[in-house]
């Protein structure tokens, strides 16, 4: 019952504050014009949305910051070296996306921070997650529970640490494309790794990884209330990268990386798809989707916006279960 009633402090504490930040916020970003710009001609309902506030990530972001912080003050929750490298990657990769975002914004265009920094800035964060964790006695193997597999990775592990973050993060910012789209599916993933992380007993500070996952849940469910259809707010690339980050390391930290491709699994078809696209109008000169991602093609097939939204995040919710089975039971 004790795990029941953390878990719903978790999830209330995030969504009201949430509520409380998102209400402040998004009269502070339209008055000063902090909105969103897009090059899209194609599709009328994304020209329409041009103007939309966004940054709105930081509606989520704060909240999750705060209650953690609440709770380490109070007591109820310890600041140990996991917990430390989870806000780490979620705020690095936060600041990432702000001034991505913010540059976007002040130069009216879609372009933002180079590749090659924020690659550099990718692995500098990747390399601090690696020095920590391994410092902090971390094992270096890749496990595959389902078959009873072990790969030892040893330094490759940073590497794949790498791979994980920057792979999920441009994963999550690609399906950031309809209104509720990648909130939704995030919450599913952020409560499925968290009932995966209380059973993570084995893991350093499995508490502390799960009430994070419950709080950034609640903060997103908040965040959702002004990011539905129709979008008062966008999360932006603060919010896509900081969500794709935690997500990658709260994988890693529980041991359960695998289970990322199932839980995330419409992440990967997102990604899949907009690959596929790529490799197939440069090498055929032929177009394999209507258009890339995946919920652009349904748009164009006359979908409407809210109903690919809801097939996504029923996919999602079916994937998010599944990944629990594979993660706590198989």
């Amino acid at each position: 019952m004790l795990i029941l009633a953390k878990t719903v402090l978790g999830i209330m504490l995030g969504f009201i504050l949430s509520i409380i930040v998102g209400l402040v916020l998004i009269p502070f970003l339209k008055k000063h014009n902090i909105g969103q710009f897009t090059t899209d001609t194609i599709n009328e309902r994304h020209v329409k949305k041009q103007g939309t506030p966004t940054i709105g990530g930081l509606i989520f972001i704060i909240p999750t910051i705060i209650s953690v912080l609440v709770l380490f003050f109070k007591g109820s929750l310890e600041l140990n070296h996991n917990l430390i490298i989870t806000l780490i990657v979620f705020v690095a990769y936060g600041l990432i996306g702000f001034l991505d975002d913010y540059l976007k914004i002040r130069r009216k265009n879609n372009s933002g921070l180079s590749i090659k920094v924020k690659f550099i800035l990718e692995l500098i964060i990747a390399i601090t997650f690696y020095v920590i964790y391994k410092y902090n006695g971390g094992l270096t193997d890749l496990t595959i529970s389902l078959f009873g597999l072990k790969i030892q990775l040893g330094y490759l592990f940073g590497l794949f640490i790498l791979f994980l973050l920057v792979g999920t993060t441009n994963a999550v910012n690609i399906t950031d494309g309809l209104d509720g789209l990648c909130g939704g599916l995030s919450a599913v993933a952020f409560l499925a790794y968290g009932v995966i992380s209380w059973g993570s007993y084995w893991i350093t500070g499995y508490q502390e990884i799960a009430i994070f996952c419950f709080i950034l849940t609640g903060a997103i469910l908040g965040f959702l209330v002004f990011n539905t259809h129709p979008a008062k707010v966008f999360m932006g690339d603060t919010g896509s990268l900081a969500l794709g980050g935690a997500l990658a390391t709260v994988a890693i930290l529980t041991r359960h990386e695998l289970s990322l491709a199932i839980i995330g699994g419409v992440f990967v078809i997102e990604t899949l798809s907009s690959m596929i696209q790529i490799i197939a109008i440069k090498k055929f000169k032929k177009r394999v989707f209507l258009r890339a991602p995946l919920h652009h093609h349904f748009e164009q097939l006359g979908w409407s916006e809210t109903d690919i939204v809801k097939m996504f995040w029923i996919i999602g919710f079916m994937l998010g279960m599944l990944g629990i089975i594979y993660g706590v039971w198989l």
